[in-house]
């Protein structure tokens, strides 16, 4: 049987921070990636549609998808 192993995640506005960008350009980065991706929503009162947060398997992916889509435009 296999565990979920995650133990945390990380806010897109951490992240954003973390990479020297902006969450909107993180938004435009992630869209398309799927929990196994390492994209977790995370709900609460405050935020009922849910804020997007990665394990650091997601803001592994989400730099290399930075660094294609930067590959791409260069």
């Amino acid at each position: 049987m296999q565990l979920n192993k995650v133990h945390a995640v990380t806010t897109i506005d951490l992240v954003a921070l973390e990479l020297a960008t902006t969450a909107d350009h993180l938004l435009e980065v992630a869209h398309g990636m799927e929990p196994e991706d390492g994209l977790i929503w995370v709900y609460s009162g405050n935020h009922e549609h849910g804020i997007m947060a990665f394990t650091e398997d997601g803001i592994d992916h989400l730099r290399h998808l930075i660094e294609e889509k930067q590959s791409a435009t260069n």
